[in-house]
């Protein structure tokens, strides 16, 4: 009794053997019958026939053992759950490349393989409010379970499943959030892209400008937290930098954590040494891009021992 075919697309026919394998070990495993409680043992029989245009794999449901109304329900949920699977393991990269250049064809297709690096990450790469992997496995669970839900629908009414179609023109709701991941992945990238070019132009100004002072030592408190000393380690507050039109771009660019570089830039030393115990965060870098080889970075000395322990204790040294 043949109970449906599912056909994989070309380009996915080399995986076509790992698919058979995904739907037997479901299937079988949701079944929960072992074979010695039947006569004959199986149930299900899955058989892989290859095609010029890709690969068709039929369900068969072994007769006399197979009971349709008993059976049918557990095969078409185990089924659907690793056709879910595949897709999302699979095909998901390529319905994203699809979403990108068919919305932005005429605008961003050039820079189309950055926005799905864009939308890798936030599928697959970026630790949300600390949950990290937790997080991106139950959202990932997430979608399988809403593309599982309706191929089990399908399947209960159609006996034909081809997946280029499937994923084409069917799955509504999963493309929906593909492709409001896509538009959000592209306000990353064009946001990105511009901060970017703004720490560009900070270089190049502060590669024009004469140094004001020696040296600055830059204290990292925590966090987006800084404070500055002269050279004889003595707390000083930065003026406003001079240049009208660097000081309102300045204001208006810069996010507020990052203020440091705007004081940083108006103070313009010869050398910044940047005195840190987190010298990855994304602002130490920034800081090293915009002013290149004038920054070094101290993990541990003896003139910023005292100021970290003074912070440990809550006091401002």
């Amino acid at each position: 009794m043949e109970l449906f075919t599912v056909t994989l697309p070309q380009s996915m026919e080399h995986e076509a053997a790992n698919f058979v394998k995904m739907l037997e070990d479901c299937v079988c495993k949701d079944l929960h019958i072992e074979a010695a409680e039947e006569p004959n043992g199986q149930l299900i029989q899955f058989t892989l026939l290859s095609e010029i245009n890709g690969s068709r794999i039929n369900c068969m449901g072994l007769l006399p053992n197979f009971r349709l109304s008993e059976h049918s329900p557990v095969v078409y949920r185990a089924a659907s759950k690793a056709i879910a699977e595949f897709i999302i393991s699979h095909m998901e990269t390529q319905i994203l490349a699809t979403i990108i250049r068919r919305k932005y064809r005429n605008s961003y297709s050039a820079e189309a393989h950055l926005i799905e690096k864009y939308c890798h990450e936030l599928l697959h790469g970026k630790e949300w409010d600390g949950l990290g992997t937790k997080f991106l496995d139950a959202d990932r669970q997430r979608r399988k379970t809403k593309v599982a839900d309706e191929i089990k629908s399908f399947l209960q009414e159609n006996s034909r499943l081809d997946l280029t179609g499937l994923t084409t023109f069917r799955l509504r709701l999963y493309r929906k959030e593909l492709t409001e991941i896509v538009e959000y992945a592209l306000d990353e990238y064009v946001l990105d892209k511009q901060y970017q070019e703004f720490i560009s132009l900070l270089k190049y100004f502060v590669g024009l400008q004469d140094s004001k002072v020696p040296i600055v030592h830059l204290v990292h408190k925590g966090n987006h937290e800084f404070v500055m000393y002269n050279d004889k380690f003595q707390l000083f507050e930065p003026k406003p930098h001079s240049d009208r039109l660097v000081a309102e771009m300045l204001e208006t660019e810069m996010n507020i954590e990052d203020m440091v570089i705007s004081s940083l830039i108006a103070v313009s030393p010869k050398h910044i040494m940047i005195h840190t115990r987190q010298p990855d965060m994304q602002v130490i870098r920034t800081i090293e891009t915009i002013f290149d080889n004038r920054v070094s970075v101290c993990m541990q000395c003896s003139a910023c021992n005292p100021c970290f322990e003074a912070f440990n204790n809550g006091v401002q040294p």
